[in-house]
Order: C-alpha cells, then structure tokens, then sequence
C-alpha cells in the first residue's frame, strides 16, 4: 500500500481538544472521498477514543494525546494514544454499557467498533493506552 497522506498531532488532555481531534480527522478523512455519512461515523470513533484518553485515561490529570492519521490507497487508519493509568482489563471495557465511571454510559468502545471497519485496542496499566481504528477504502475512493 502507498501512503498518499500522512498526519500527527499532540493535543492537550482537556476536553476542548476533542473538537479539534474530531474536526481534524473529519478533514482528513474527506481526502478519501467518502459519504459524509462515512465521514460523521469517523468523527463519532475519534471523539470517543480521544474522550476516553480524556476522562480514563488521565482522569484529573494532565497529559498528552498523540492523534496519527495514515491514508493509503486502501484504507484510512487513526491512532490514539495516552500514556495515562490504562485499562486493566480490554475485554470487559469492550462490552456494551461497561463503564469505569458510573456517570458514562460506556457506549465509547461499541461505537467505535460499529463504525469503523477494525479495531484494536492495547494497554498497560500504568502506561496508557492506543486505539487503532481502520476504515477501509474502495479503490475508487481512495484516489
């Protein structure tokens, strides 16, 4: 696969980045050509991952967000890391309404797996996080 473009930022951990995060990728991921209902399913995906870095991952304190963003011929592909406390257990924080906070509804990781095409998750508690997400491409679209 040939990379055609290729993105990364780091953003403060505060919730007022979640709009550029989602903004960004929503802009990004335009260059695909996609449906702007693709596009809006994009945006969902990355302000979860990046809210969930936010409020989980560095929870009162203050850290960085790393946000990647690859285009290829035949995919788009988004990245998210922190390096805030982790998750000590990725299955269970993948199931529906499973949240470590009580006042979440823990749909973060349901909908980014419904809206993108894969996703992998990784983590090590005491080190952060990453999320990959991938939407593939028809070729038509990519080019």
């Amino acid at each position: 696969m040939t990379i055609k473009n290729h993105l990364k930022m780091s953003l403060t951990s505060n919730g007022e980045n979640v709009g550029i995060a989602r903004v960004t990728a929503a802009t990004f991921a335009a260059q695909a050509e996609l449906t702007l209902n693709d596009i809006e399913e994009i945006k969902v995906a990355i302000s979860e991952a990046f809210s969930n870095a936010v409020i989980h991952g560095y929870k009162d304190m203050t850290g960085e967000v790393e946000c990647e963003m690859i285009l290829t011929d035949g995919m788009l592909e988004f990245t998210i890391t922190d390096h805030g406390k982790g998750i000590a257990d990725i299955d269970l924080a993948r199931q529906p309404a499973y949240s470590s906070d009580p006042e979440r509804m823990g749909l973060g990781f349901v909908f980014m797996d419904s809206f993108m095409d894969e996703l992998f998750v990784e983590s090590v508690v005491d080190q952060g996080t990453t999320v990959r997400m991938i939407k593939k491409l028809i070729l038509e679209q990519a080019n």
